[in-house]
């Protein structure tokens, strides 16, 4: 529990750095607008000349043109080659998304992971390409930012209470940092390795052209603000100084966008060269064209793809897309979705124009537009409540969703006649509707877990919108009479009240979830859980199902009690074993409510030796995904003992049946006679291997484990010398055997014997697989573009024979001709994961001792 109240802060203190920096630009703005009124800066805004605004565009096209060229030298950087069209979709999209998020090129990652992915890209070459394109944004912002507060450098404002007068030291700093990637792409040449991957060096040609592009877009996209504001008395290499310092308080304080605080610094350090008003105008447009207009952009591209696909003729055309959007399109729809809430909350904080209101007022009664004024905001609010529910592919946010949006469009005409705001919903109403297929989850929204981020991104918008509107009214002296105040020029009651609407929206939200019984950390099995296990395993054609049964594992149900997923708990790590079992229409949801579960008690999830065809619920709960080894399966309707290479299982048969041994396959409701015997046998067995019973992916000897199952054995004469407990798989799809155990006088050939049996006995019944188990680290590849964890995985199949004989398991499996299938980890990556691999090996073998003594 201490450990826990020690790791709870640092979830935490980033959003709480962005609040109080959010807070800080607020005061800032209240404080450098104070003699200016919201008609002032409206006026600003709507006054700007056509060129300035037509260059400022100019600017930015130029900018997303330059970061196209990122991702260009970053495909090259990762040895690839692609067409230009592709590569320029994904920056564009990826960066779309990264700017409503934040400043860092990272945000865009799930972007260009599906897009590149879908163009042959390996997992590794991608994760070269997005961090290239990340140390291409900051090795320009470095040599921007190094130069600009060197030769230029900027006076702070005393309020600051800084141990230095300018941004002169840190321009020193900047390019003390920047010379270190110079230095080293001029004198190493080993690569760089970060968490088992290789990043090679940049060539000094390679660089320079990382210098180019990234000093290029930074100067593209200062100079675009810098012909909005147009300050009189500010060069354009002075105000790049501001620029850049401001881009970097954004980024740090981790609000979405900068909003607030990249309005608020700027107005604050550009106060001694021009009007507070006239730069916050400017900064709005800028908003605009910067950010705003490539969301919407992104957004309707969105919707235009899930259109074309129900159009049968244009299928191929969209189909790279498709391998893609089902990832990307719930990301994108939920920052639409939170951006459609701040536009209305932010519309309902601010007076309607006065012409508008007078051509409503021969339309609509006055009720009318206060009930539409009023549920604008609540909408607003719950707008930014229900996003992260359609991140999370939730069915009900996105019902929800469309129907605030439909909301939302009608409300912003008749309570001022925002046809603008309209027109915007509108456009994320239409991106929204095609896009059903991809909300399948069928969970609470109050249940849901919400991360420190977004409930900060929450709170700043609703803050911002009550700062706005209290800008908007500051003339309006108040009263407790303005609450109780109708009138169609009654803004500023309006405003009030709208407000108590959304804050009480937030509050009951807060208040349902805070009332909601709390998830148990790990809820004990009871005697109802395992008859519904049972008769799911059942059900199940995998045999891997009947572990479930082993009695050391914990349960999380699908709402119908069909599908589970059998889990450990060992340190922070809830390793559950395999893919869910059940009908694949419930597996996304039981592996988003297991995820969720881990979160809720900030621990890891993990999944343990699950297939490739279910990689894609795990990609998309943000886990990373590592080889363990291959399974053996062998097709039982191809097994015989006949040909040239089963002449040496033909002799064991042969001989073991000469030497008087026999097989037998005893019914489950006879083992328990066998019990003794049984147990003699095991105990001998691990006597012999000196080891010790292990659990969770393998079964231990217990008479109430044993006694579910038929039991294979072999006698010598009378005598039980070797057997194994037998899985079967619903309509015989597969057969398997759990433990296998033989007492050291049985003779040689005992289990082979015991397969051969096993394997023409399945066949004779109609079963087509038998499953063989997994030989770990199999199947790794010693390549140099491979990760690091799997090259050291395959050195270890071939060199470590001292410790575990890797290489003959795999050998002794393949005399059955299997086929080979891969299994995965799939678990948080990073400096977490040699803890989860302890983990998971202390949960197998019963503790850290069992581990070191077998």
């Amino acid at each position: 529990m201490f450990q826990r109240m020690k790791r709870t802060p640092l979830r935490v203190i980033w959003p709480l750095v962005g609040l109080a920096l959010f807070a800080a630009a607020l005061w800032a703005l209240h404080d450098a607008l104070r003699k200016y009124s919201y008609h002032e800066v409206l006026r600003e805004f709507r006054n700007l000349p056509a060129d300035r605004i037509g260059l400022a565009v100019a600017l930015a096209l130029a900018s997303y043109l330059l970061l196209t060229l990122y991702d260009a030298l970053g495909v090259r950087y990762a040895g690839h080659a692609l067409p230009y069209r592709r590569i320029a979709l994904a920056s564009f999209v990826g960066q779309a998304f990264s700017n409503a998020v934040g400043h860092d090129l990272i945000a865009g990652a799930s972007v260009r992971l599906r897009l590149y992915s879908g163009w042959g890209l390996s997992t590794l070459a991608i994760a070269k390409v997005i961090a290239f394109c990340s140390m291409t944004f900051w090795l320009g912002f470095l040599a921007v930012a190094g130069v600009a507060f060197t030769v230029e450098p900027l006076a702070l404002p005393p309020a600051l209470h800084l141990p230095f007068a300018s941004v002169q030291p840190l321009g020193l700093v900047f390019l003390a940092a920047l010379a270190v990637p110079v230095l080293a792409s001029a004198l190493r040449r080993s690569p760089l390795v970060v968490r088992g991957l290789e990043f090679p060096i940049p060539s000094p040609r390679l660089l320079a052209g990382q210098l180019a592009i990234s000093i290029l877009d930074w100067l593209a996209v200062g100079g675009a603000l810098y012909v909005l504001l147009a300050p009189p008395k500010l060069s354009f290499g002075g105000f790049v100084g501001i620029y850049v310092l401001v881009q970097l308080a954004a980024v740090v304080s981790q609000v979405p966008g900068g909003l607030g605080v990249f309005e608020g610094g700027m107005v604050l350090l550009l106060a001694p060269f021009m009007p507070a008003a006239a730069a916050l105008g400017a900064l709005l447009a800028f908003r605009v064209i910067y950010y705003l207009a490539p969301l919407a952009v992104a957004a309707a591209l969105l919707g235009a793809h899930e259109l074309m696909l129900r159009r049968q003729g244009v299928r191929r055309a969209v189909q790279v897309f498709g391998r893609w959007a089902p990832a990307v399109v719930p990301q994108l729809l939920a920052i639409t979705c939170f951006v459609g809430g701040t536009i209305l909350l932010f519309s309902g904080a601010t007076p309607a124009a006065r012409w508008r209101l007078e051509w409503l007022r021969d339309f609509i009664p006055l009720p009318v537009l206060e009930l539409s004024h009023f549920l604008g905001s609540v909408a607003g609010a719950a707008l930014l409540l229900l996003a992260q529910g359609l991140q999370k592919r939730l069915d009900g946010a996105y019902l929800m969703a469309v129907s605030l949006l439909s909301v939302g469009v009608v409300v912003s005409l008749l309570k001022g006649l925002d046809y603008e705001e309209a027109a915007a919903l509108a456009l994320m109403l239409a991106a929204l509707l095609p896009s059903r297929r991809h909300f399948y989850r069928k969970a609470s929204l109050t249940g849901e877990w919400l991360s420190p981020t977004w409930i900060g991104a929450t709170v700043l918008v609703l803050a911002a919108s009550i700062w706005l509107g209290f800008f908007s009214y500051k003339h309006v002296e108040y009263s407790s009479d303005l609450w109780w105040r109708f009138a169609f020029s009654g803004n500023a009651p309006r405003f009030l009240r709208a407000t108590v609407g959304a804050v009480g929206v937030a509050l009951l939200f807060a208040v349902a979830r805070l009332l909601r019984a709390a998830p148990p950390r790990a809820p004990e099995v009871v005697g109802g859980d395992l008859e519904r296990v049972r008769a799911v395993v059942a059900r199940s054609p995998r045999t891997q199902a009947n572990l479930a049964l082993l009695g050391d594992k914990r349960f999380v149900f699908s709402d119908d009690g069909g599908s589970f997923i059998m889990y450990g708990v060992n340190g922070r790590s809830w390793v559950a074993l395999g893919d869910p079992v059940g009908p694949g229409s419930a597996m996304s949801e039981l592996v988003w409510r297991f995820g969720e579960l881990c979160h809720r008690h900030d621990d890891w999830p993990v999944f343990y030796e699950v297939g490739r065809e279910h990689l894609h619920l795990y990609l998309d709960l943000g886990l990373t995904v590592m080889r363990l080894g291959e399974e053996a399966r062998v097709p039982l309707g191809e097994f015989s003992l006949e040909g040239h290479g089963r002449k040496w299982l033909r002799h064991v048969h042969r001989r073991l049946e000469a030497e008087g041994c026999s097989f037998e396959i005893v019914p489950a409701a006879g083992v328990r006679e066998l019990l003794d015997d049984l147990g003699s046998v095991s105990e001998e067995w691990l006597a012999a291997k000196r080891t010790r019973e292990k659990g969770f992916s393998l079964g231990f000897f217990s008479p109430e484990y044993v006694t579910q199952f038929p039991v294979a054995v072999v006698r010598h004469g009378s005598r039980i010398v070797a057997f194994a407990n037998v899985w079967t798989g619903a309509g015989q799809e597969e057969l398997s055997v759990d433990l296998m155990r033989f007492r050291g006088d049985a003779p040689n050939g005992v289990m082979e014997y015991m397969f051969v049996k096993l394997m023409l006995w399945g066949r004779g019944a109609g079963y087509r697989w038998f499953n063989l188990g997994m030989a770990p680290l199999s199947g790794m590849q010693e390549r140099t573009l491979a990760p690091l964890w799997m090259r050291l995985g395959a050195l270890v199949y071939r060199h470590g024979e001292n410790f575990y004989n890797f290489q003959g398991i795999r050998q002794y499996k393949e005399k059955f001709a299997p086929v080979w299938e891969p299994r995965y980890l799939a678990s948080p990556g990073g400096l977490a994961l040699p803890r989860i691999v302890a983990n998971v090996a202390a949960l197998i073998a019963g503790g850290l001792k069992g581990v070191v003594l077998k």
